[in-house]
């Protein structure tokens, strides 16, 4: 189901906001060579991106509106995590806000940078099976469509318009190595 995109009402530039802070880093590399770079520095804890599995190869997926590209996404449920929370229990207090489900078993499988040169942002990547209904109310503006889709039709989902957030690509084929028994995260 297409929703319209909501309206954009103003757009202004911020020199910081309550989750990002622009920094400037000066560095000197081995060479001598010195220059300033520009981050984002975050300010939370991290965040998770999860895969949750319906069953042995059905992933759920959400769509929900992306600001940043001004339209709905179709990708993996994530969130950032709280203080004190650790990657686990933020992934499924994540998923029973997004798609009404908790995780009985859950896998960290990996971190991930989302643009390493600008950004100090890290994503855990959290495989959940073993779900049953459970709903917490989430901070979203408007109830997430929740979208079944199978991990073996995983080439298909590259061809959808909505499809574009490299996060949840990277970690559906994570996740789909590690079910197949190809991908072991180190310890």
């Amino acid at each position: 189901m297409r929703k319209k995109s909501p309206t954009i009402l103003a757009r202004r530039l911020v020199e910081q906001s309550r989750f990002l802070k622009a920094e400037q880093i000066d560095l000197e590399f081995s060479n001598g060579e010195r220059r300033t770079h520009e981050r984002l520095r975050t300010t939370g804890f991290g965040a998770v991106i999860m895969v949750p599995m319906l069953d042995e190869d059905t992933v759920l997926l959400v769509r929900e509106y992306a600001t940043g590209i001004e339209s709905y996404e179709l990708g993996l449920p994530k969130g950032r995590l709280d203080r004190d929370e650790t990657v686990a229990q933020g992934a499924d207090r994540e998923l029973k806000e997004e798609i009404g489900y908790g995780a009985r078993e859950l896998h960290i499988l990996a971190t991930l940078s989302l643009s390493p040169t600008y950004m100090s942002a890290m994503t855990h990547v959290v495989l959940a099976r073993d779900l049953y209904p459970e709903r917490l109310q989430g901070d979203e503006p408007e109830e997430l469509e929740v979208v079944p889709w199978k991990l073996s039709e995983l080439h298909t989902l590259l061809l959808e318009p909505e499809v574009s957030e490299g996060r949840s690509i990277a970690a559906l084929f994570i996740a789909r190595e590690f079910l197949a028994g190809r991908y072991r995260p180190s310890a």
